[in-house]
């Protein structure tokens, strides 16, 4: 074949030297590799909840929903915003304790919680412009935002162990709002991936507070990440939504839904963006530009998981049932929490509060080489991210929790 390196490349610049693997999929497949050739490997990579004899977590009466949606609803497109009896049963799971706020919310279908996102970050700021998102985040937000031709600016996330630091929050979206005019703030919680961070009731008082004051200056949108809410302390989600309701007349409230967690289907595919919006002309055009927005990108989203998902939300025998089993879920994730702050309180590591949920980050200068170390030295796989070591609690038995931390302790000795 003729050499043609003088042709420039068919790609365009904006999307040449970008990586094809991600990071954790690929420490992943490299801890499954040592794994399958006998070693001994503790891996604390991916985010899926696994039981303890390594097999994956999946609720059986979720998975009976799927199985008993008919071929023809597998077939057939769904309409371009979602069905409207999942998108009723989403607005109601988040927001059914109040009957006006669900007439004051509008949901339209994604593709997991990812696909919320993407919408949100299409929709509320320009090109070019950046979301703000706490220091500790997931890094897909970087690549959602960076695909969309947008960036991503952050908050140093924690006053102390205890506390968000607001202070930094109200500085970067007074930045914000003087240099590109408006706001996209991305809070995950419950559960905060990475950190395992729970919000508490004054941290969400303390953001109300912030937001409200510069919402008066810009268009402020509030977006919530609520992808691991389901395994939060008991009032964390309430938090959070409370706070949205108060938002909702200052700034724009947005919830990404997700039932990859929470009905343990990763692969389904299935979530929501959910906007409150109090004012009906506004709500019109919102709900219209999200519509636009995914005839423009996934066309529609999977017919018969958003049909096997309404039933799991709306039946009244499938719902307590697929209740109950998360519980045994939750209670499994909680003995691992539990095992790991004994562990880590005493081996003296440095990590924010953990009370819930798949992960948990110990601070780390120099992560990738400390988490080099611990694969090498140990076969313990961790996630390096910026200034810390993100393990995912969610694939770690609680009988090997105590190998981890002893990992992280020498690695970090």
């Amino acid at each position: 074949m003729q050499e043609t390196s003088a042709i420039p490349s068919h790609l365009i610049p904006s999307r040449q030297g970008r990586s094809g693997d991600d990071p954790i999929f690929a420490l992943n497949a490299e801890a499954n590799e040592r794994k399958a050739k006998g070693e001994s490997v503790l891996n604390a990579t991916l985010g899926a909840l696994l039981h303890d004899d390594g097999s994956l977590a999946v609720l059986p009466t979720a998975a009976r929903a799927v199985h008993e949606v008919a071929a023809v609803e597998w077939a057939a497109y769904a309409p371009i915003a979602g069905l409207e009896p999942f998108l009723e049963a989403v607005i109601r799971d988040c927001f059914g304790h109040d009957p006006t706020l669900t007439k004051h919310a509008i949901a339209v279908a994604s593709p997991g919680g990812s696909g919320a996102l993407r919408h949100a970050i299409a929709t509320f700021l320009e090109p070019g412009q950046a979301l703000l998102t706490s220091s500790f985040h997931w890094g897909p937000y970087d690549t959602l935002a960076a695909e969309n031709e947008r960036r991503v600016e952050t908050f140093d996330m924690f006053a102390s162990a205890e506390a968000l630091n607001v202070d930094a929050l109200d500085e970067a979206l007074e930045r914000q709002v003087r240099e590109q005019g408006r706001v996209l703030l991305i809070l995950n919680d419950p559960c905060h991936n990475p950190s395992g961070y729970s919000m508490s009731a004054d941290d969400w008082q303390a953001v109300v507070d912030v937001v409200r004051r510069h919402a008066a200056e810009a268009p402020v949108t509030v977006l919530l990440d609520s992808a691991y809410a389901a395994y939060g302390p008991a009032d964390a989600m309430l938090n959070a939504l409370r706070s949205l309701e108060i938002l909702a007349e200052h700034a724009l409230s947005l919830i990404a839904w997700s039932a990859s967690k929470t009905f343990t289907h990763y692969g389904l595919r299935v979530g929501a963006l959910v906007a409150l919006v109090p004012d009906a002309e506004e709500r019109a055009a919102i709900e219209a530009a999200l519509s636009y927005a995914s005839r423009g990108t996934w066309s529609n989203c999977n017919r018969g998981g958003m049909t096997a998902i309404t039933r799991c939300l709306t039946d009244d025998a499938l719902r307590p049932a697929v209740e109950a089993e998360r519980a045994e879920f939750v209670s499994l994730l909680d003995a691992r929490v539990q095992a790991f702050n004994e562990c880590a309180q005493d081996a003296g590591l440095r990590y924010p509060r953990y009370q819930g949920g798949f992960f948990t980050t110990v601070m780390a200068d120099d992560a990738p080489e400390r988490a080099a170390r611990m694969r090498a030295d140990d076969g313990v796989f961790v996630v390096p991210i910026p200034g810390a070591l993100r393990l995912g609690i969610c694939a770690l038995p609680a009988a090997d929790i105590p190998r981890a931390v002893e990992s992280l302790a020498r690695a970090l000795g």
